[in-house]
């Protein structure tokens, strides 16, 4: 966690004695990731347009200078690989933990719209295995997504059932959004190196899309706080956000739908981060032809949790929100799950005043969950991934617990104006909202803690008018 004294994010003390109680019962030993001239942590991002780029990351150990990637339109046949293009990357020697690796990028240009091809990343000798992606398209196309709230702490033993069960649910989803806190601490290896193992071959096939959380940075030698020193040079993500903020804050149109991606811890330095944010996502949202808009950060405006509550962050973000017509916003930090829109407590919510909010955890560290009138379907304990789906006129969200049940589910329809309906889908799922706390809050609570949360609890169910 940064020195750095926040505009609106105050850690509390009792989390730290709880995480720490817990993650000392449940250590096991780490495993080390070394680099080798064999490439790895492959994974795909976007540097340019999707219809007719496609860009690709890894990692080899610092003998390797003259990296390449070959590339071939996919066939059924074995026989394109002596035709396969082969490209130059752009090497980053990069020292970490006292030892140089060194990442390489490449960007395919020139491709055809819709269209699979097959490729691999190597030095001509030492190559990886041969990966599939397909571009998008260059028309109003639907698109599907995975989106993913904190990972963050056991990874490679928890998170990684997160991962591979979203891919096993939307095998064909065009990307993945992580709403930041990937990790837990910003620098260490072992804990990227857990996260691109629990994703394996999936990030060579599905491109990854991500903005940092509070846990991707930390405060430098010089005082100041920074991004992780691993974030730059492993994600191939776009370079058209803010000045100082390249990789961390920008936005992607792809098959009609624009996604601007914002980087909510940065903001917390000061006022004039967040206002030069602002102004750079007000510049974008209001010269945006596309027909949804997607938000993409790590700090809710709404918490599902009273006292978290990022206020400065709403107040400056909500009414651009509101003002640009956002769709849905997807967030994490809250490590809960919460669904709900900014609306008064009674008020039919079926045309929605303002984004859908949303807020969810695929890793296993669990907070105690607030039950905010905001909310319209919630989930406490419950490690989750999401799934969604936007054409022309409909986006469907399902939410999935790990294990692969439908835990949430709506639908925006938007009209030839451009006005949402919402029709809650929620309602008729078999599976009854899970809320009860974590076990460790459960003993640790004090009395008075337990009776607030049950006097919350049975408010949540009469306003949902749940039994």
């Amino acid at each position: 966690m940064s020195d750095i004294t926040r505009l609106y994010f105050k850690p509390v003390a009792t989390f730290f004695l709880l995480f720490t109680s817990y993650y000392s019962a449940h250590s096991q030993q780490n495993k080390t990731y070394p680099a080798s001239k064999f490439p790895d942590r492959v994974i795909l991002g976007f540097k340019g347009d999707p219809a007719v780029s496609q860009a690709v990351n890894w990692r080899t150990d610092s003998t390797v200078t003259n990296a390449v990637a070959a590339i071939y339109e996919a066939t059924p046949s074995p026989d394109f690989v002596p035709k396969a293009r082969i490209t130059n990357a752009n090497s980053q020697p990069t020292v970490l933990d006292g030892k140089t690796v060194i990442y390489h990028e490449v960007n395919f240009t020139d491709l055809k719209p819709a269209t699979q091809y097959a490729y691999r990343v190597g030095d001509g000798a030492y190559w990886s295995e041969w990966f599939h992606f397909t571009t998008a398209s260059s028309g109003n196309e639907p698109l599907s997504l995975l989106y993913f709230g904190d990972a963050q702490n056991d990874i490679r033993s928890l998170w990684s059932r997160a991962v591979r069960g979203a891919y096993s649910t939307l095998p064909k989803a065009n990307f993945m959004i992580h709403a930041g806190d990937l990790i837990n601490r910003s620098n260490n290896d072992y804990e990227w190196g857990e996260w691109f193992e629990a994703g394996g071959w999936i990030n060579g096939m599905v491109p990854n899309l991500a903005v940092p959380g509070n846990h991707e940075y930390f405060t430098d030698t010089d005082k100041q706080e920074k991004v992780s020193r691993h974030w730059r040079p492993q994600f191939a993500l776009p370079e058209n956000g803010p000045d100082g903020l390249k990789e961390t804050a920008y936005y992607i149109d792809y098959q009609n739908k624009r996604f601007i991606f914002l980087n909510s811890e940065h903001a917390t330095i000061n006022a004039e981060e967040l206002n030069k944010q602002a102004e750079w996502f007000e510049n974008v949202a209001k010269n945006n032809p596309k027909r949804w808009l997607v938000v993409v950060h790590h700090h809710p405006i709404y918490s599902t949790k009273k006292g978290r509550d990022n206020n400065e962050w709403r107040d400056k973000m909500e009414p651009l929100y509101k003002k640009y017509k956002v769709d849905i916003v997807l967030q994490g930090h809250d490590h809960t799950y919460g669904r709900g829109l900014n609306m008064p407590v009674g008020q039919s919510r079926k045309r929605p005043d303002g984004p859908v909010y949303v807020v969810s955890v695929s890793g296993p560290k669990m907070y105690d969950i607030g039950l905010q009138d905001w909310m319209d379907r919630a989930a406490s304990n419950t490690q989750l991934y999401q799934a969604i789906t936007i054409d022309e006129n409909k986006l469907a969200f399902k939410a999935f617990t790990v294990n692969g049940d439908l835990y949430d589910s709506f639908e925006l329809i938007k009209d030839k104006k451009g006005v949402n309906s919402l029709v809650e889908l929620s309602n008729s799922l078999k599976m009854q909202e899970l809320l009860k706390l974590p076990e460790r809050y459960e003993k640790s609570f004090k009395e008075e803690e337990l009776k607030q949360y049950n006097e919350r609890y049975q408010e949540y169910k009469k306003r949902k008018g749940l039994k």
